[in-house]
């Protein structure tokens, strides 16, 4: 892909990593501070996303960055939203799954969108209307027809506990109809993993705009459908996302329709 937003994200999803993977060398000494119950921030993270800051700013020195540990900077039509290390726990605790996540909004819709797994060395990435790539190979959406032999992603609302009840409603729903769930700790590797079928589907509850953006984008450039639990486009505001094929995205909207709470529609409203 050549895209000059493209690469300007996906060598800075590649600074990071290096970063990343320097760092890992010596996890134990690594600075930790608790932002919220069980949710970290590391001088790794800190590191990432200046290192993303300064790389995007050398670019476009005019356009606004939207980043997980250091707010919102300047004021443009276009807008990076970026997650440094989507996975600070797995990554604090020497877990291989981690990603940086970086996405560019334009004039309010996303349009680009970069995954990068440094374990792996994997890079995903999509521009709207031309397609969702893993290291420059296209990707589909999986092609499963039926919930019944689907394996779906998701993860548990650490950061907004209230909703576990839901959650739990949701997640029962949806395993007794499902073949299996992984809950692997990074929801960027997640929605990438929709992207190119590894997952079947994917959902959860309380998420915020890094931490969905790119992967979002990927997976409908990848043929597969994004919505929010009722069933509308309002995701990346609510944070409350479904994501999967479009012959499974529906069955899986529905079995957890039940469990949506007033709250969640209030803020979908």
């Amino acid at each position: 892909m050549t895209n000059p937003y493209i690469n300007i994200a996906s060598e800075a999803a590649r600074q990071a990593g290096g970063l990343m993977r320097k760092f890992s060398q010596r996890l134990e000494s690594i600075p930790v501070e608790r932002k919220a119950r069980n949710d970290y921030v590391s001088d790794v993270d800190r590191a990432c996303e200046q290192a993303i800051r300064q790389y995007i700013l050398k670019h476009h020195r005019d356009h606004a960055i939207q980043g997980e540990e250091m707010g919102q900077q300047g004021d443009s039509e276009y807008l990076w939203i970026i997650d440094p290390l989507d996975g600070t726990s797995n990554y604090l605790r020497g877990i291989p799954h981690y990603a940086v996540s970086i996405a560019l909004q334009i004039r309010g819709r996303i349009e680009h969108g970069v995954i990068y797994d440094p374990m792996r060395d994997e890079m995903f990435t999509a521009s709207r209307g031309e397609g969702a790539f893993l290291n420059n190979q296209r990707i589909r959406v999986s092609g499963r027809k039926d919930l019944s032999t689907a394996v779906l992603g998701t993860a548990f609302p650490f950061r907004k506990r209230r909703l576990m009840s839901a959650y739990q409603g949701m997640f029962d729903a949806l395993f007794e109809k499902s073949e299996d769930f992984r809950r692997a700790g990074s929801a960027a590797l997640d929605l990438a993993y929709v992207a190119c079928g590894r997952l079947d589907g994917y959902f959860e509850l309380a998420l915020q705009p890094w931490d969905i953006a790119a992967g979002a984008l990927m997976v409908q450039e990848a043929g597969g459908v994004v919505m929010d639990v009722n069933g509308g486009e309002r995701w990346l505001e609510s944070g409350h996302i479904i994501a999967a094929p479009f012959k499974l995205v529906t069955p899986i909207r529905h079995a957890i329709a039940p469990h949506v709470t007033e709250g969640m529609k209030a803020r979908l409203s």
